[in-house]
Formats: C-alpha cells, structure tokens, sequence
C-alpha cells in the first residue's frame, strides 16, 4: 500500500507542477500579447485571446515571354491552374496553428505542389511562397504551334517580399491580413521594400514524345528589386467596423538574369536595365460585432522585364475570403 500511495502522491505532484507551470506560461503569453508598441488612440488589441478563422483561398500564377534566338521569334502566354484549398486557423495570444485541404487533389485533379507563407509583424512584414507545377497551359507561337496542354511543361517559381513600415505605431498590417490587432483610427505609411522573383520553365519529356516536332523550351528569370511604397488603412463606420487596406511597393531591379532558350539555341539578358517588380495588397474587413468578422484579401507580384532579345512578364497573386470568430 505504502508504494500505492507513493504512486499516487508522485503522479499528484507531477499534475500539479504542470498545472503551475502552465499558468505560469499562460500568464508569459497573455503579457506578450497585450503588450504593444502600437499608439492605443490608433491601433488595439482585441480583449479576446482565442481566434478562429475559416477561409477559402486561391492562387493562381501565369507567364509571358517572348523573344528571338538566332533569327527566330517565339511567344509563350502561359498560366496555371487555380489552387483553391479549404483551411481553418486556431490562435492563441499570436500563436497558431492552421490546416487545410485542397479539394481538387484529393480526387486526383490537382498535381501541382505550392507553399505559402506570410508573417505581418510591427514593423516587417514580409511573404513568401514556391511552387512547382506541370498544369501550365496556354498559347504559344512558334512553328506550326498554337497551343500547350497540361504536362508539356514544368514550371517552378520562387516569389519573396519583405517590407518595412515607417509609422508602425499607428499603422498596423496585421490589422488588415491577421485580424489579430483592430485598427481603430484611419492612418497610412511610407514602406521600404525587397523583393526577389524567380522562376523557370522548360518542355517536358511527354510533350516531346507526343510531339517530336514541338521546340524544346527552357525558359529562365531571377530578379532582384529594392524600393519603396505606401500602405494605408481606412477606419470607416461609428464603431470602426469597416477597415479597408491598400498598398502597393514598387522596386527596382537591380540584378536580373534572364534567359530563353530553343532548342539548344540560347539568348540571354543579364545586363542592368531599369525593369520593375510590383506587389500589391488589399483587403477588406467589416466586424459584425466585437467577435465576429468576415472579410478577403488580395496579394500579388508582378515582374515586368524588357529587353530587345528577351521580354518576360510573371504574375502571381493570392485571394482569400474569411470569417472569424473570437473567443
């Protein structure tokens, strides 16, 4: 009986320390998470700690290029399909946990693989995502050839964006794209930003047995930009349920090293030229009550690079539709 009670007096002990190290955490959390740097007459945040979010979100990427190798003018208007996934976040004093499931892909229809991923801070926020897909399709001009379908080409795409937000006491990002804050008065701000875009494209060993005749495309793009921009938040309504966000970063390119090559034939454009890349974000949140809102948001890149040889244009952009409850 004595190592019975033993037992249970360990186990006991064990709960309880847990049970105080816990709160203790709990406690650790919940300072950090009403703690802020923010200007509390602009931004604030939410009494609740719990928030959960379903959304419905899609993406979508398209390239365009065109050029002339040895004497030879080709033309590619391509685009993927559109990835719609279902996902439910669950956050607790800022830390989440999220899952989702793309419908398409779990009855085969959808082979491509993409990853996303956002962080929208005080001060930085930055996105960035990757991709690799065989779904591209579209027209091309070249010889006899008018048009691609699925699995002549491989695409992969690699897209980074950071900011920096000048006025980040009154100005809040995560307002717009986490909910997790709530921005209580209109206010804007000056954004540094960095952004770099690149991506391939080749022909496929399918396409080639399908089509002997079809050209043996490799197309390649990398950019790097620096420049700056604005954001701005409207608060409209009596009790601020309406926030509507706006901005926009233009750069510069101050590196690019673009290629396109037919079969074996190749033409390149690596020298400094001024091309940019644009990345653009809205979104729209209106709170039906304190703990409940419902809203979209939009992000996209676009890279626009003109050479006499080579012109490539890639686009990729991000929507989401959402409601939220907190808890």
């Amino acid at each position: 009986m004595s190592v019975v009670r033993t037992v249970i007096t360990t186990v006991l002990l064990c709960i309880a320390v847990a049970g105080v190290h816990a709160q203790s955490l709990n406690k650790k959390l919940s300072d950090r998470y009403y703690k802020t740097k923010y200007d509390t007459n602009y931004v604030v945040r939410p009494a609740e700690r719990w928030l959960l979010k379903p959304s419905l979100n899609q993406t979508g990427t398209s390239i365009h290029a065109k050029g002339t190798v040895k004497d030879v003018w080709s033309k590619y208007d391509l685009r993927t399909k559109y990835q719609t996934t279902l996902s439910m976040e669950v956050d607790y004093c800022d830390i989440a946990v999220a899952f989702s499931i793309n419908p398409a892909k779990m009855k085969g229809n959808y082979d491509d693989y993409e990853f996303n991923f956002e962080y929208h801070g005080n001060m930085i926020s930055f996105d960035l995502d990757y991709q690799s897909a065989t779904s591209l399709t579209g027209d091309i001009n070249f010889g006899n050839i008018d048009h691609l379908d699925e699995d002549a080409l491989t695409m992969k795409t690699f897209n980074l964006a950071a900011y920096y937000v000048f006025n980040h006491r009154h100005f809040s990002f995560p307002a717009a794209f986490y909910q997790n804050y709530i921005q209580k008065r209109s206010a804007g701000s000056w954004l540094l930003g960095l952004n770099f875009q690149s991506g391939s494209v080749r022909t496929t060993y399918e396409l080639k047995e399908r089509n002997p005749q079809a050209p043996d495309v490799h197309i390649t793009a990398a950019h790097l930009g620096i420049g700056g921009g604005y954001g701005y938040n409207w608060v409209l309504g009596n009790h601020s349920q309406w926030l509507l966000h706006l901005s926009i970063l233009p750069t510069v390119v101050v590196y690019n090293h673009n290629r396109l090559e037919v079969n074996g034939e190749r033409q390149s454009a690596s020298r400094m030229r001024f091309n940019m890349v644009f990345n653009e974000r809205a979104a729209v949140v209106y709170h039906f009550s304190p703990r409940i809102f419902a809203g979209a948001t939009l992000m996209m890149s676009n890279s626009i690079f003109d050479d006499k040889n080579v012109v490539i244009n890639q686009n990729k952009w991000l929507a989401r539709a959402f409601l939220g409850f907190r808890l």
